[in-house]
């Protein structure tokens, strides 16, 4: 099942034209978007024209890492590595700090791996470009400190995510992280849904048990159907990736499906004895249907039992192609109408048809275990 990833809206920009006997002309009112651009443009601009650039070699001790770096997980033994490396042949490429008047002390911008291996290596000294007059917690710089990191291997999902917001909370809108970065509005946008995640499944993705595009999908559920669909997830409830992203979805469609309804659920709690007050049981294949349908379920059920159960034919025919060999089988098959390839076109054309109706019946599962491990709860009941 494929979900949409969110986009930012699209904003439009109002034309105002004044009426009068001779021609008017048109003005356009400046749009929130464009003002946050022009401003972000002259930040830029003066950034720029303060900021004064030097290639030094600085002392590793008067160096602090930056406190908004996005970047917070350093693979220890890669680390170590580096700092092998750097002490057989030396830094090979400069770091990036800014000087601080007032304390005569460097905070990192970029190359933060490389100070840190330089410690390990017991340096004393780095090269770095030194930014003279960059203010602290200028925008620009973060944007830069998140540019470098994004899609390095070491840097989590989440770190990615937690730098992105940090730009959104700078002012800067979807479309120019993305562009910053130089990456999607999609990407980022999908990182950006990860931040939903209850603090358990943070902790559960960040720890790579918890896939970063099946964590997207949980993102989407209430906070208590996260937590427990965590909770089958981790038992090994699911024999594939694929089954628990069907399930999640199947689970979401429900949430959906009962609010449109005026009340809500939360998966069943296997550890949980009773049923809160005003807990319906799900009905799998009737659900919350009246009675005169049940029949008409339940004669239709029939029928595709009695159909499906014909696959069996079909599966003794395959098991009977699979143990021929090949010459066998080109010399029964190639005088036929069609010949052998013929017949291979048409196993073709099962095997598709195989495949999505495995899909299928995979969402289907799932609907019927998400409805019948649900528990729907009445809001005024839940309050009583």
């Amino acid at each position: 099942m494929t979900a949409t990833k969110p986009h930012a809206p699209k904003k439009s920009t109002t034309r105002k034209t004044g009426k009068s006997a001779a021609p008017a002309k048109k003005t356009v009112e400046p749009t929130k978007v464009s003002k946050r651009r022009e401003a972000i443009a002259e930040d830029a601009a003066a950034t720029a024209e303060a900021v004064k650039t030097v290639l030094k070699r600085v002392p590793v001790d008067r160096v602090d890492a930056d406190p908004n770096q996005p970047r917070k997980h350093f693979d220890e033994a890669k680390l170590t590595e580096l700092a092998g490396s750097m002490k057989r042949i030396g830094q090979q490429q400069p770091v990036s700090v800014r000087y601080n008047a007032a304390t005569r002390r460097y905070t990192l911008i970029m190359g933060e791996r490389r100070w840190r291996a330089a410690k390990i290596a017991g340096l004393t000294e780095l090269d770095a470009v030194v930014q003279h007059g960059v203010k602290e917690g200028d925008r620009t710089i973060r944007m830069k400190a998140v540019a470098e990191n994004v899609g390095r291997a070491d840097m989590t999902p989440m770190e990615e995510a937690q730098g992105f917001q940090g730009l959104i909370d700078d002012g800067y809108t979807l479309e120019e992280v993305a562009e910053g970065v130089g990456k999607s509005t999609a990407y980022v946008g999908w990182r950006l849904d990860l931040l939903k995640l209850c603090p358990t499944a943070q902790e559960a993705m960040s720890k790579g048990h918890l896939p970063p595009a099946l964590a997207w999908y949980v993102s989407k559920l209430s906070t208590d159907n996260q937590t427990r669909f965590l909770a089958k997830y981790m038992r090994g409830d699911f024999s594939s990736t694929r089954d628990a992203e069907a399930f999640v979805n199947a689970c979401r469609a429900e949430e959906d499906r009962r609010a449109s309804q005026g009340s809500f659920f939360v998966l069943a709690d296997e550890t949980a004895a009773p049923k809160p007050s005003g807990a319906q049981d799900a009905l799998p294949g009737a659900h919350d249907v009246p009675d005169e349908e049940r029949e008409a379920i339940a004669a239709d059920r029939q029928k595709l039992v009695k159909k499906v159960d014909k696959l069996s034919t079909a599966g003794e025919i395959l098991s009977e192609i699979v143990a021929m060999d090949a010459d066998q089988l080109a010399l029964l098959l190639a005088g036929t109408g069609g010949g052998v390839a013929g017949y291979r076109q048409r196993i073709e054309h099962l095997r598709d048809l195989t495949t999505k109706a495995i899909k299928n019946l995979r969402d289907a599962q799932a609907v019927a275990a998400v409805r019948a491990g649900a528990i729907e709860v009445n809001p005024e009941a839940a309050a009583n």
